[in-house]
């Protein structure tokens, strides 16, 4: 591989020991096809140095990459799924393949989902469908243009293998999909000390975490260090879910092994976008009791977050983590408000102001039934796009007397410098969308023709989106 300058590679998860984690190797796979390469982050971690073939050699066959991890590791972690506590979970399909720096010194790692069987695979085969890989990739595209701190779809890469699901038609194609994300560390890595009454682990997973994760939770004791680091958890966890919220989003599998300890949002099965606002809408066929429905993942965090506490309690007393789950409903509704001005392009009032926007919002969603990301698109720009919408192709909507609350709200408010309406998206007529209709449209002329034409197409629109909005990431 020829280094670059921004090549930084690391390999401090291993510091933490191996009780922690299994040296694994990687499945190999009959073939390797490369499907898609994130051509905006592979510069920004020194990798746009490698040819196609030099990539799938690295994140199909798993060669190593120089200067991180010789073998990847499996990390070892517990977590309640659907609420029901499971034992025996851990990496199952995937492994820390490496660690690296982007450009600023943050700490990433590259994770991946569908590279082959380890310790923790509970029967299962450790692969992964193409389609299930396709839909990731899509649903990191989409989120980051809406502004979710989310993983990225690194690489994908078709592994030439027939798999056989009871969910969807079989045999399917097969693929390995790799991220690139803050932390591979989640709440589940806690819960796992906590089952053994492991205190001398959770100290050192705390201080491994605030050391290389979250500096800012740095204290001069232990207990209060473990506070902190609660508290920024808590925070990072409320900003991702107020941002679900405003792009529309309901992941679907909210266990604690799928929330991280530095917040961001990943692992994407069976998630959706709201075609229309539905606070019951679910994303999980299985989720039979709407447990993870869209309005109860602020809930849901919550919940997670009481978990992660728990388990702080072997380094800490109660009466210094509960405070700061007691502001996490406080800081969900701050971040929320922040949200959904920044998606309509409106500068923040003051909080009655806000709360009183996003009730008026989410009613009017609520009782026109109106597309969602629709509403989201017209309205973007507040007062500044108020007449283009309602003379545009959804007038019939804005016609209704429950939008005139609504416009007078937001014929109030200052348009931001950052709403950016002199982009060509925000000057058509249609958002780009990613409901489930599409995503199968999509896929279909993969799966029988081998045509991937729409999913490039779909790729280019939301790129459109990300650079329409301007959110960092």
């Amino acid at each position: 591989m020829p280094p670059t300058p921004h090549f930084r590679p690391e390999t401090i998860h291993a510091a933490l020991g191996e009780a922690f984690f299994d040296v694994v190797a990687a499945a190999p796979f009959p073939q390797s096809i490369l499907r898609y390469r994130n051509r905006r982050w592979d510069g920004r971690v020194g990798l746009d140095g490698l040819t196609d073939a030099e990539w799938t050699a690295h994140f199909g066959r798993f060669e190593p990459l120089p200067g991180s991890f010789p073998q990847p590791l499996a990390l070892r972690y517990h977590g309640h799924q659907f609420r029901s506590y499971n034992p025996d979970l851990g990496d199952g399909r995937g492994f820390l393949f490496a660690q690296l720096r982007d450009e600023q010194g943050r700490l990433l790692d590259l994770g991946t989902k569908g590279s082959g069987q380890t310790p923790w695979s509970r029967r299962g085969d450790g692969r992964l469908t193409l389609k299930g890989g396709v839909r990731e990739v899509l649903a990191t595209e989409m989120l980051e243009a809406l502004g979710v701190e989310t993983s990225k779809s690194f690489s994908l890469i078709e592994t030439g293998e027939a798999l056989h699901r009871h969910d969807e038609p079989s045999p399917t194609r097969a693929s390995v999909l790799v991220r690139l994300s803050h932390s591979h560390i989640r709440i589940g890595s806690f819960q796992r000390l906590l089952a053994h009454n492991d205190a001398a682990g959770v100290e050192r997973l705390l201080r491994h975490c605030v050391a290389h994760y979250r500096p800012e939770a740095a204290r001069e004791t232990l207990p209060e260090m473990a506070a902190a680091f609660l508290g920024v958890v808590a925070a990072r966890t409320a900003r991702t879910c107020a941002r679900w919220f405003a792009a529309g989003f309901v992941h679907g599998v909210l266990n604690t092994d799928n929330i991280n300890i530095t917040g961001e949002s990943f692992d994407y099965g069976p998630y959706r976008f709201l075609p229309y606002y539905d606070p019951g809408f679910t994303a999980a066929y299985f989720d039979e009791t709407g447990l993870y429905a869209f309005d109860r993942q602020p809930d849901t965090i919550a919940w997670n977050l009481a978990r992660l506490a728990e388990c702080l309690t072997l380094v800490a007393p109660l009466d210094l983590l509960e405070p700061e789950l007691q502001r996490y409903g406080e800081l969900f509704w701050a971040e929320l408000r922040s949200a959904i001005c920044r998606r309509l392009g409106v500068i923040r009032q003051d909080d009655e102001a806000d709360d009183a926007l996003i009730r008026l919002l989410f009613g009017f969603l609520r009782e026109s039934k109106a597309p969602f990301e629709a509403v989201m698109f017209d309205l973007h720009g507040g007062p500044a796009r108020l007449e283009k919408a309602i003379s545009g192709p959804r007038a019939d909507l804005y016609a209704r007397a429950d939008f005139a609350p609504l416009r007078e709200a937001l014929q109030a408010r200052t348009v931001s410098l950052d709403a950016n309406l002199g982009h060509p998206y925000f000057e058509g007529e249609e958002p780009v969308t990613l409901v489930y209709d599409e995503i199968e449209a999509l896929w279909e002329p993969i799966a029988t023709r081998d045509d991937w034409a729409l999913f490039e197409r779909k790729i280019a629109d939301i790129a459109r989106v990300r650079e329409a909005y301007g959110f960092a990431s």
